[in-house]
């Protein structure tokens, strides 16, 4: 698929099947992500990959979307390492920049996935659960697995609606 095809069929999957997801699949994901640029190529990210029932089952009483938490084969924790942060701002592009990498890796492999912001208001909590240090700050959790559905339909704005400016 075309990078421009894959960027426009990229979907939220929020239902999934019981397939596992193989360990090297999960690698090569966040080796995905780590290949995201980053200011002075500083890397501020880190991952807690979470895979365990009773653990997901802990993590999902932290947000609204239990049951997409709970679905999922494949939790990726993904957190800014404020020891590695020069400057908030980039260092938080920069890992919005990894989160979306992988998941346009995950779908170009047939995996579905969904970035969850929800659970940030819980943050402190999931990174004691992943025993995590101080220094991490969770920026999102992806939650990813083989779909049991196909993603919906959805429409952008155009450039005619989005572009303030043009000389």
């Amino acid at each position: 698929m075309d990078t421009f095809d894959l960027i426009k069929t990229r979907r939220s999957i929020r239902k999934f099947t019981d397939k596992p997801v193989p360990d090297e699949v999960i690698d090569r994901i966040i080796e995905s992500g780590v290949w995201a640029p980053s200011g002075m190529n500083n890397q501020p990210w880190k991952f807690a990959v979470i895979q365990d029932r009773e653990l997901k089952k802990e993590v999902s009483a932290l947000t609204h979307y239990a049951k997409i938490v709970t679905g999922a084969d494949v939790l990726i924790a993904v957190f800014l390492d404020n020891a590695l942060s020069y400057d908030r701002t980039k260092d938080c592009q920069a890992v919005g920049a990894c989160i979306e990498n992988m998941l346009l890796y995950i779908h170009s492999i047939g995996l579905g996935a969904v970035w969850l912001g929800e659970i940030l208001k819980n943050k402190d909590r999931l990174l004691t659960l992943v025993s995590g240090s101080t220094d991490l700050e969770l920026m999102a959790v992806i939650a990813l697995g083989y779909p049991a559905e196909p993603g919906g339909n959805v429409t952008r704005k155009g450039p005619d609606h989005t572009v303030i400016f043009r000389k």
